[in-house]
């Protein structure tokens, strides 16, 4: 059962609980605002380059997160300051997506364990009985959830298509035909085939459209070319392709076919299609990712495509914590 605001209030403030109840010093603790979202980058993008060796998180994904109408960044959010600086930071989106990192020459003095308590915390206090987040392989955030008990639900994998190889086309099924999205009508049906399809096989309530608006066509440097549907010889939206770019990468976000649509070649012949759609407008390398739930390594290799890091999803049960 869900807590009351008041019990919720109570468990969670002041925010400097979450890191001085372990024995932290030195440090402050508050809720972010989103003037802290390029901070929130630079600590995520050291943590990716430590890792993964780049950087693939945009400071356009967390201005984009943080817009959804569902995410309340006072109540879903934390950081950890030095002084000024922020050196460590969490955030929970509907009490279950957690993501969180610790600025390299901070650790070892227990903000990571601190950091996925509170989100523990706001889990509880949000009902939803399990919270996680990925992590690259082999990574410190992975050692970390792994010692406090978390377990590995899926594997994921980014993926690129190397600069300059060539992409093989691919032909569009006949009848159907791909163009840009236009306008609030277009935006809504990749909406609905985008998380149709997504919930097939993720443990996730549905996604409303305010909230993928704010990740996707209003997200900071969206344009129209980026969301590609695929239409049927009727007009209907059957297939989406969400791109994002940034300088010269190109990043398919999402990849959906409607069900009653599959075993036609749409998907693969959409993500030529974004590829070259994205090489056109200069891009010069293509990248996504995918998941162990959803069966589709196969045909992202069959493309060109080379995996270039692994990512686990590490969770917890919080249903039974006191």
């Amino acid at each position: 059962m869900a807590q009351t605001t008041r019990q919720a209030a109570t468990e969670l403030a002041p925010a400097d609980d979450a890191v001085n109840a372990l024995g932290l010093t030195g440090y402050a603790a508050r809720p972010l605002t989103t003037g802290d979202a390029h901070a929130v980058f630079e600590l995520m993008a050291e943590s990716e380059v430590e890792a993964v060796g780049e950087v693939i998180i945009e400071e356009a994904d967390i201005v984009g997160d943080w817009q959804r109408p569902s995410f309340e960044i006072a109540r879903h959010s934390i950081g950890v300051f030095d002084g000024k600086r922020l050196v460590g930071y969490a955030e929970v989106y509907r009490g279950r997506w957690a993501d969180a990192a610790v600025a390299i020459g901070h650790r070892g003095r227990g903000i990571g364990t601190a950091l996925a308590q509170w989100t523990q915390r706001l889990s509880r206090r949000d009902g939803s009985g399990l919270v996680g987040m990925p992590v690259p392989e082999g990574s410190v955030g992975e050692q970390l959830l792994q010692a406090l008990g978390y377990e590995v639900l899926w594997t994921s994998w980014v993926l690129a298509m190397p600069a300059g190889k060539h992409i093989e086309p691919h032909p569009v099924t006949a009848g159907y035909s791909i163009r840009a999205a236009d306008g609030d009508a277009d935006h809504r049906a990749a909406h609905h085939v985008i998380d149709e399809a997504f919930l097939e096989w993720s443990e996730r309530e549905p996604e409303s459209f305010d909230d993928f608006a704010a990740g996707s066509v209003l997200r900071p440097g969206f344009e129209p070319w980026h969301l590609r549907l695929m239409v049927d010889p009727g007009g209907a939206v059957v297939a989406v392709s969400l791109l994002m770019t940034n300088g010269e990468l190109a990043y398919v976000a999402k990849l959906a076919v409607h069900r009653d649509q599959r075993g036609r070649g749409l998907a693969r012949a959409l993500l030529v299609d974004s590829f070259a759609v994205a090489r056109e407008h200069g891009a010069s390398r293509s990248e996504l990712s995918t998941d162990s739930r959803t069966g589709a390594l196969g045909l992202y290799q069959k493309v060109g495509m080379e995996v270039t890091s692994l990512w686990r999803h590490w969770a917890i049960d919080t249903s039974g914590q006191a």
